[in-house]
């Protein structure tokens, strides 16, 4: 991708709930568009920073970032967490909306005065389309990558998909669940393992016979794999 100037305005910062939360307007260029993220800001400026997706990419509610990322923040507080907000025909698989991403994290590298050279990527129902988007666009380079109750297809064949990202250094995790209410488990959980097979990095599916769909199912019942994954150990399988 060409490299774009992306303009920020940093447009308020309120304390609340003891959390240093900043709202952001950030602006892409190609094309010329609005849009709002939220950040979650951990206590020391080197900390990691994790790019949070949220699900329902293409409702009208365009400020669905500025409190989708917030879960995710009370669960790994070390990390900085960044939220933008995708919304209508910008959506996730779109230039504009990983404009954005890449504005607010050029925003949080300025505002605390230490570069984000890598990032991690958290992506929750098509939130998982965000995350295999920014791995295919987004200007850095990531070191974790999670998908949960995400919808490979719905972007092609995964070995084609996989091919376009290769080679690419870093790890992925998918989260799938049995019981989704969306997506059927023989679909996404094929789509993954072969996904898996071509990326040509450390990459795994763990799956939950009683899984759900929503974020709450994995916050709830799953925590535990989700803190392993942002650990130092290797990835452990399920299957």
């Amino acid at each position: 991708m060409n490299k774009v100037i992306v303009f920020v305005l940093l447009a308020m910062a309120v304390a609340f709930a003891g959390e240093n939360f900043s709202q952001l307007k950030v602006v892409s260029q190609h094309p010329r568009l609005d849009g709002n993220a939220g950040v979650w800001w951990s206590q020391n400026k080197k900390d990691p920073v994790t790019v949070w997706f949220h699900g329902g990419m293409t409702s009208n509610n365009c400020e669905k970032g500025l409190v989708a990322g917030s879960d995710f923040f009370e669960m790994v507080p070390a990390q900085t967490v960044v939220s933008a907000s995708a919304c209508g025909s910008n959506h996730w698989v779109t230039r504009a909306a990983i404009e954005w991403v890449d504005a607010a994290l050029d925003t949080i590298a300025a505002r605390r005065g230490a570069p984000v050279d890598t990032v991690n990527l958290v992506g929750i129902s098509d939130g998982g389309l965000g995350v295999l988007s920014y791995a295919s666009w987004g200007k850095r380079p990531q070191m974790n990558r999670l998908l949960m109750s995400a919808y490979g297809p719905s972007l092609g064949r995964a070995q084609d998909v996989a091919a376009q990202l290769a080679p690419r250094k870093g790890r992925w995790l998918f989260l799938q669940g049995g019981a989704d209410r969306l997506y059927p488990a023989a679909e996404t959980t094929a789509w993954d393992s072969e996904f898996c097979k071509n990326i040509g990095t450390e990459c795994d599916m763990k799956f939950d016979s009683a899984g759900e769909h929503d974020w709450s199912y994995w916050q709830k019942h799953r925590k535990n794999w989700i803190l392993e994954f942002f650990s130092a150990k290797p990835l452990t399988k399920t299957r």
